[in-house]
């Protein structure tokens, strides 16, 4: 069987305290359908944050001072407190998901990931999810904000935490782009 994502290339943007299972369900996912995933940070070992204690560390692949967005068809956005907030005030990081958010690749966000979305400035008219506790913060972006568990607008895949159906729709939306981004 044909996977789904073989030849896609994502870009993961994380920074400390992702949510651990945030990271690695959806990671795994886009890896099971054929992708290949690139870790990007601003450090070369990053701590995981796990529901309520440090969790584990991973390696980054690529730091983000050096990563090219233009390499990649997709960015995936993990949630956690402590992740998007120090993320959306990193000028590199900012400028790298506004590459995503202007060439409207596929973007996905995972509870307050979308943090970091806000920050680019290109929310106003879009319908979005996310941890409930961010809903003001994208309305006062210009965003709708939907009491969903999965919200699909274009380009962007938000959700609250339902990691399974998030999953499934952010590997739908990234396989229905046609174009693989050459090397």
């Amino acid at each position: 069987m044909e996977k789904k994502l073989k030849g896609k290339k994502i870009a993961i943007l994380l920074n400390d305290g992702f949510e651990q299972t945030q990271l690695t369900s959806p990671m795994t996912a886009l890896k099971n359908e054929g992708a290949e995933v690139t870790l990007i940070s601003r450090e070369k070992r990053i701590t995981a944050w796990d529901e309520d204690n440090w969790g584990g560390q991973f390696c980054t692949d690529v730091l983000i001072h050096k990563a090219k967005a233009e390499n990649y068809d997709a960015l995936f956005l993990p949630g956690g407190v402590f992740n998007p907030d120090g993320m959306r005030t990193e000028e590199f990081a900012l400028k790298f998901v506004q590459h995503f958010t202007e060439s409207k690749k596929p973007i996905g966000a995972v509870c307050r990931g979308t943090w970091i979305l806000i920050e680019t400035k290109s929310l106003r008219g879009k319908s979005l999810t996310s941890f409930p506790s961010i809903r003001t913060d994208l309305e006062n972006a210009g965003a709708t904000w939907l009491n969903e568990e999965v919200v699909v607008d274009n380009n962007l895949i938000t959700s609250q935490s339902n990691l399974s159906s998030f999953n499934s729709k952010m590997i739908e939306v990234i396989a229905a782009k046609s174009t693989v981004i050459s090397q």
